[in-house]
C-alpha cells in the first residue's frame, strides 16, 4: 500500500532559470583605482574586430610610451619574443587602421629617420600628434574681438554735432547702468546718432527712443545693440531737410535750456525768443 509520511521533507523545488540566483561562472571586474603610472585605452583599440592580439598589445605599449622613445622594429624586436616578422605585420595593421602614422624624414647629415606618431583615436589627426610633440607649448592667441555692426552715417559730419552725438552717448548710462560704453564705443555710434539728429529729433528725444524698451537679460554688448537699433529704427528724413547749398549748414535741433521750445543751432543754449528777452543782450526788449 502506497502511503505517504506527512512527517517526511518536501522535495527540494528546482528554481526558475535566471530568477533569484547569481549566474554561474562568467567574467567578474574586481577593479582598484590606478592613480599613477597608467594609459588610457579606449575599447576601440582593446576590442577592434580586425586587429590581431599581437597589434592590439603592441599599440598598448606604444600609448604607454613618453614622447621621443624608439619604435622601431629592431628596439622592438629586441623587447618582445614574438620577432621582427610578427612586429612588423602588427604595425602594418596599426598603420592600416590608424593608430600609428610613419614618415620619412630627412635630417642634418643626409641621413633619412623614421618618424613614427601614435594615434590614441584615429579620426583626430589634427591634434594628434600636435600634442605629443615634442618642443615649447604653442601660446593660445586670444580670440579676435567682433567687429560692431555698421551705423548710420550723416550728412554733414560737423565737431559740433558729433560732440552732441559723443555727450549724449556719455549719458545713456544714467538711465541703465548696462549701457556703460568705452571711449572706442562711442566713437563708433557718435555718427549714427548724429545722423538721427540730422531728422529733427532733439537729443532728449534720441535717448529716450535708445532707451526705451529695453531687453531684461543681460547687455554683455550694449554698443552692438545700440548699433542695431541706430540703424534699424532710424527716422525718415524730414521733406525740408536737403540744405539750398552744398556749403550751407543744418544745425540739429536742440533743446532751448531757457524754455520748452526747440531751435537749431550748433550748440545746446537759448533758443532766439530767450536770447532776445535775456539780459544785456542787444536783442532784449525795451
Amino acid at each position: 500500500m502506497d502511503t505517504q509520511n506527512p512527517s517526511a521533507p518536501p522535495r527540494p523545488q528546482s528554481r526558475t532559470e535566471g530568477k533569484n540566483h547569481p549566474r554561474v561562472g562568467g567574467l567578474v571586474h574586481e577593479n582598484a583605482r590606478h592613480t599613477e603610472r597608467f594609459t588610457v585605452i579606449g575599447n576601440h583599440l582593446a576590442q577592434h574586430p580586425e586587429l590581431s592580439l599581437v597589434a592590439r598589445g603592441l599599440a598598448l605599449y606604444i600609448q604607454s610610451l613618453p614622447t621621443g622613445a624608439s619604435v622601431d622594429i629592431k628596439t622592438l624586436a629586441s623587447r618582445f619574443p614574438e620577432g621582427r616578422d610578427r612586429i612588423a605585420a602588427a604595425l602594418r595593421e596599426l598603420e592600416t587602421h590608424g593608430y600609428l602614422r610613419r614618415t620619412h624624414e630627412r635630417v642634418a647629415g643626409g641621413h633619412i629617420v623614421t618618424r613614427t606618431v601614435s594615434c590614441n583615436r584615429p579620426g583626430h589627426r589634427s591634434r594628434a600628434g600636435e600634442d605629443q610633440a615634442p618642443g615649447p607649448p604653442k601660446k593660445r592667441q586670444p580670440p579676435r574681438p567682433r567687429r560692431l555692426p555698421a551705423v548710420p552715417q550723416p550728412g554733414y559730419r560737423t565737431p559740433a554735432l558729433l560732440q552732441q552725438a559723443v555727450d549724449l552717448l556719455s549719458t545713456l548710462r544714467r538711465a541703465d547702468p548696462r549701457l556703460l560704453l568705452s571711449a572706442t564705443d562711442t566713437e563708433h555710434l557718435a555718427p549714427g546718432v548724429a545722423a538721427w539728429l540730422e531728422r529733427d529729433l532733439t537729443p532728449t528725444a534720441v535717448r529716450d527712443a535708445l532707451t526705451a524698451r529695453l531687453p531684461a537679460e543681460p547687455l554683455y554688448r550694449p554698443a552692438a545693440f545700440l548699433a542695431h537699433r541706430l540703424t534699424a529704427e532710424l527716422p525718415p528724413l524730414p521733406p525740408y531737410r536737403a540744405p539750398a547749398t552744398p556749403r550751407e549748414v543744418l544745425h540739429p535741433i536742440q533743446d532751448c535750456t531757457g524754455c520748452t521750445l526747440v531751435f537749431r543751432g550748433p550748440a545746446p543754449g537759448l533758443c532766439g525768443e530767450c536770447r532776445r528777452r535775456s539780459p544785456g543782450s542787444r536783442l532784449a526788449w525795451t
